[in-house]
């Protein structure tokens, strides 16, 4: 597999909209700096909510998809794994909610995700969303839930078509 530091690249058979392998999708990729896990994403005008605005819908699929990129790298961290490791463990959204501050231009945008608790297959996230200006616009809570771990799996990973 791969020797990328993005999480997404070591998820070969997600094709999720937004943070997977799909070439209609957003094609996010998320990187730890230090603690925090880092997304920078350039949208394109096809993803305008009212005119030179991001639309709120794709504001909340970065957030939620950075986050569970988040969670899932941050398991491997803990235990001090590479993200290309078995067993490999895969995420989905609890709850997500967002707070949107402000406006966000339709431009370039970059997203800081921090994992604040672990509880067995719960990872509790708080992310903020940061206009290209690094004004932030929207805040997160995010709870991502451990949906597949391949050491207990039967063989069917809900990811895989």
């Amino acid at each position: 597999m791969s020797n990328s530091k993005f999480f997404q690249d070591h998820m070969p058979e997600n094709v999720c909209f937004g943070c997977g392998h799909n070439h209609d999708g957003l094609n996010i990729k998320s990187f730890w700096d230090g603690d925090e896990a880092v997304l920078h994403w350039e949208s394109k005008e096809k993803y305008h909510g009212w005119s030179d605005l991001m639309n709120g819908g794709i504001m909340a699929t970065l957030i939620d998809c950075h986050c569970m990129g988040t969670a899932m790298a941050d398991a491997y961290r803990s235990e001090n794994r590479d993200l290309d490791s078995e067993p490999v463990y895969r995420y989905a959204t609890g709850t997500l909610s967002i707070k949107y501050l402000k406006p966000t231009p339709n431009t370039k945008v970059q997203l800081r995700a921090r994992v604040v608790e672990v509880k067995g297959r719960k990872t509790v996230l708080k992310c903020d969303f940061l206009s290209e200006s690094g004004e932030k616009t929207a805040e997160a809570d995010v709870v991502a839930i451990r949906v597949f771990d391949s050491s207990q799996a039967d063989g069917s990973n809900p990811f895989k078509s």
